[in-house]
């Protein structure tokens, strides 16, 4: 048995409508080693926060879209915590639902030597996505994963036909076989995020830009993520490639950051922005989010970006040459971003704040 949301649908289009699997996730940063059987490992951080979706979720709405989510929400402490967590985000989950003696999945993932290693536990969801959602709201666009059976869902494709750009990326293949028939999905895409060992593990090539050109075949707009090396986009429309290199930072916790660049890069695309201002906007937004514990909430808010760009203009004041070559790059910032934004959200805190949230 489900609960659906007792909130009525948003009777106005959506920007972005998302679905997917929720987590509870834990996670530990700054640990000096991996853990090792008969080892205890300190970490220097640690978080409580919803995962899984809710990293992508979050990181739409506190970007300024109004962003709708599908997905289900256990009927344990974890799950009544999640749902609270996401509706104050703003997010409409009037196509979610509570499942009744089903507990939360949830993941554990330790950040070190600059990666992560998760461990999961959790249960699938009693029903599809196609049930759970029957009929997609008006949206903009949509953000899709396209591995395996969600491919094959047939809500994705109505909002599509309904008028939404559909963006996509892809995880990795558990085979490892790569299998190029994955991709056939992207027929009906608008754009392709795939990261570079993804991309060309699917294409066969040797570099990702090459990879990002034979996926430029198959799809109208295609970014490949590079990791410290930045991002190539191709919109094989205009023909137009563009490179832009990664924010240089010092990350703590990489967890979501590739949902954050994704988000950031759709708002720009439905702002239609140049490309190389979205490429840089998501290079930025995701460089901000791995400076904190914790994937959904550490995604930046409006608020966040306007202190940023603050810090560099203060910075190049002062004289500083870096801040100075960064801020001629982000130049555009000022006035793509709400000058008095209606909700000014930051990152939060990634851990239960009070004995009463469990």
């Amino acid at each position: 048995m489900s609960e659906r949301s007792a909130e009525a649908s948003a009777s106005t289009e959506l920007d972005v409508f998302l679905s997917g699997p929720l987590f509870l996730d834990i996670v530990f940063s700054g640990l000096p080693t991996a853990p090792r059987p008969g080892t205890e490992v300190w970490a220097s951080g640690m978080g409580s926060l919803p995962g899984g979706i809710a990293n992508l979720a979050v990181a739409t709405s506190r970007l300024g879209l109004s962003t709708g989510l599908a997905t289900g929400f256990g009927d344990d402490v974890y799950g009544r915590w999640c749902w609270d967590i996401l509706a104050d985000e703003a997010i409409d989950l009037s196509h979610s639902a509570r499942f009744e003696s089903q507990h939360t999945s949830v993941t554990v993932s330790m950040a070190y030597d600059g990666d992560r290693a998760m461990v999961t536990h959790g249960h699938d969801l009693p029903l599809s996505y196609d049930e759970l959602i029957t009929e997609p709201p008006d949206a903009r666009a949509v953000i899709i994963d396209l591995d395996d059976e969600r491919a094959r869902e047939r809500w994705w494709r109505q909002a599509g036909a309904n008028g939404a750009k559909i963006f996509a990326d892809v995880g990795w293949d558990p085979s490892e076989t790569w299998d190029a028939g994955r991709l056939d999905a992207l027929e009906d895409c608008y754009a392709f995020l795939p990261n570079a060992g993804e991309a060309m593990a699917y294409t066969r090539a040797d570099s990702p830009r090459a990879a990002a050109r034979a996926l430029a075949e198959r799809v109208p707009l295609v970014v490949v993520t590079m990791g410290d090396d930045g991002a190539v986009a191709i919109d094989s429309g205009s023909g137009e490639e563009c490179h832009v290199p990664a924010l240089s930072v010092e990350a703590i916790d990489p967890t979501g950051a590739g949902d954050v660049f994704l988000a950031a890069f759709a708002r720009g695309t439905l702002a239609e922005w140049p490309l190389e201002q979205r490429l840089r906007f998501a290079s930025l937004c995701s460089g901000l989010a791995v400076q904190e514990f914790g994937g959904s909430l550490a995604a930046p808010g409006i608020g966040d970006l306007h202190d940023w760009w603050q810090q560099l203009d203060a910075a190049h004041g002062e004289g500083d040459p870096d801040a100075t070559a960064l801020r001629e790059h982000y130049r555009f910032l000022p006035d793509v971003l709400p000058a008095r934004p209606g909700r000014v959200t930051r990152r939060a805190d990634a851990t239960f704040a009070l004995e009463s949230d469990l």
